[in-house]
């Protein structure tokens, strides 16, 4: 009985150790920004760079949490995607919650995107 505080210690360290290992095979500079502060720029071309990549969708709640609001649905990604407008920084971002992605990004406020951008 003695035995199960140890193993439940350890099981402790063990996760919080590696917690961050499986969002560090899909993508590392999504550890590197969360690591550091940075600017609205950096954070708006990190999520320029990271566009159709699995992970952006979390990247972008992470920068703007609270700060999103939703301005219009249109077809694209897998199926529809929504499109959420940032009033602080003017910037539109179409979202694709299938697959957790952003697919567009554009300054102003954008109901609609052009198909060939959200596809």
């Amino acid at each position: 009985m003695k035995l199960a505080p140890l193993l439940t210690s350890i099981a402790l360290v063990g996760f919080f150790t590696v917690w961050d290992a499986p969002l560090k095979v899909i993508n590392p500079s999504l550890v590197e920004a969360s690591a550091q502060e940075l600017s609205v720029q950096q954070k708006l071309d990190l999520l320029t760079k990271s566009k159709g990549q699995i992970g952006s969708g979390d990247q972008l709640r992470r920068f703007f949490f609270g700060d999103l609001e939703p301005i219009g649905i249109q077809p694209g990604g897998a199926g529809q995607v929504v499109n959420l407008y940032n009033k602080a920084n003017n910037v539109t971002f179409s979202y694709c919650s299938t697959y957790d992605v952003i697919v567009a990004v554009k300054k102003g406020k954008v109901t609609k995107f052009e198909p060939g951008e959200v596809k």
